[in-house]
């Protein structure tokens, strides 16, 4: 407010730019490889908490181009297994004082996120995550028609739809956030903390000796360096297997649209596994909806008529009266998707490269929690605990994390 006040006293004079250009310097204590939540997350956590500032991070595009720029701002943290749980439930809380934090306003709206519930094994289903949630100290329940009604009247909870609402799971910590305003703080973070920022700068190679990284190319030079995080989002198989590490990966596109502007009337977050479609208001009016990930391997960003017809017959299913809304916008971005639907973070056999990836539909989610504990495995050596469950070789010893049955849908 007050900086506010100050820009206006000052005849609204220009405000200096967010971060710096820097030319590319010939070495770096640590390159990241990813401008979004997760790459600029762990840069700022680095030079915050560990003192570590010698940092570039590269971007082959912009700031918040990849699937932070096309993601649907939904945050929460009831997932099904406890590793999840912890885990997105740190995220939440960091989310929660990241303005503060950053000293920048992320527009965080906790306006409460329901999971609904169409048969009853859903509805057991929905009651499982809840114990799981609510033993974690996370705050979930299982609520009915009646309350759903409530949190969202404009739910169509007659017996008269293909797929009648018998129950959901009301996780209250859950909402919407602004992405680029999340992506945007962590990059003036960083940047007022020394880190070097490359945007237009695309990894072209990493050179390897003895197993151990020793530098990386670029199509603006080759920077030397002891330590990599690749942390991209739809490629990330690309750049590890410039490292020979393989990754049980498939990318798949993620299609999401908004509507024209309409008066607020939707308070809460809405998602609907069986029908595999989500939608929150933004603050503009917008209905921002979506669905699961395209059934098939592709890098591409087109949108399709398919994904927007199915989503247009699900949402009607729930809201009926939305019949004679337009769409305004559509898009799509690209989603790299793991056997068990969990993450894969950590050191991965080559020395020096460490990997944040494979994060589905839910990496926006998971992107303050990932920076900080990526950083402090960077700083330390070590693995923290709570991403320890995450570590790459999980898919050999058989020690999966099965989230599908929390993130199928993705939000």
């Amino acid at each position: 407010m007050w900086k506010l006040i100050r820009h206006g006293l000052n005849g609204n004079k220009p405000l200096p730019r967010m971060w710096r250009t820097h030319d590319l310097k010939d070495s770096y204590d640590v390159v990241i490889i990813g401008g979004g939540v997760h790459g600029l997350a762990a840069a700022y956590y680095l030079a915050k908490y560990h003192g570590i500032t010698n940092v570039a991070v590269l971007e082959k595009r912009y700031i918040g181009s990849g699937g932070s720029g096309r993601n649907t701002t939904i945050l929460r943290s009831n997932y099904l297994t406890p590793e999840g749980v912890a885990f997105y439930d740190e995220s939440i809380k960091l989310y929660e004082n990241l303005s503060v934090d950053l000293d920048f306003n992320v527009l965080f709206s906790q306006r409460g996120h329901l999971t609904l519930a169409h048969s009853d094994a859903a509805v057991r289903t929905m009651r499982w995550r809840a114990e799981v949630n609510q033993i974690q100290g996370v705050n979930s329940s299982l609520i009915y028609p009646d309350e759903i009604a409530k949190l969202c009247p404009h739910l169509d909870l007659s017996e008269h739809p293909r797929y009648p609402i018998l129950g959901a799971l009301y996780h209250p910590p859950g909402g919407i956030i602004r992405h680029d305003a999340v992506v945007w703080g962590y990059a003036r973070g960083a940047d007022e903390r020394g880190v070097h920022i490359h945007q237009l700068t695309e990894v072209t190679g990493i050179n390897v000796e003895n197993n151990k990284v020793i530098s990386v190319q670029t199509n603006c030079g080759t920077i030397k360096t002891g330590m990599v995080l690749n942390a991209t989002a739809g490629w990330c198989s690309l750049i590890c297997d410039m490292v020979d590490v393989k990754l049980p990966i498939t990318s798949h596109p993620l299609q999401a649209c908004v509507s024209e502007a309409l008066k607020p009337f939707l308070d809460v977050v809405i998602v609907s596994g069986s029908l595999h479609v989500y939608v929150s208001q933004s603050d503009r009016g917008e209905l921002v909806m979506g669905a699961s990930i395209d059934p098939y391997q592709s890098y591409s960003l087109d949108s399709t008529l398919g994904f927007l017809e199915s989503l247009s017959g699900h949402m009607l299913e729930l809201f009926p009266s939305l019949s004679r809304v337009k769409i305004l916008r559509q898009w799509a971005g690209v989603c790299d998707m793991t056997p068990d639907y969990s993450p894969i973070m950590g050191f991965t056999p080559v020395e020096g490269f460490v990997v944040d990836v494979g994060w589905g539909t839910y990496g926006f989610k998971a992107g303050p929690v990932s920076g900080k504990r990526m950083a402090e495995l960077i700083a330390t050596n070590r693995t923290p605990d709570l991403i320890a469950p995450f570590y790459l070789g999980r898919f050999e010893d058989g020690a999966l994390i099965g989230e599908k049955g929390a993130a199928s849908v993705g939000h």
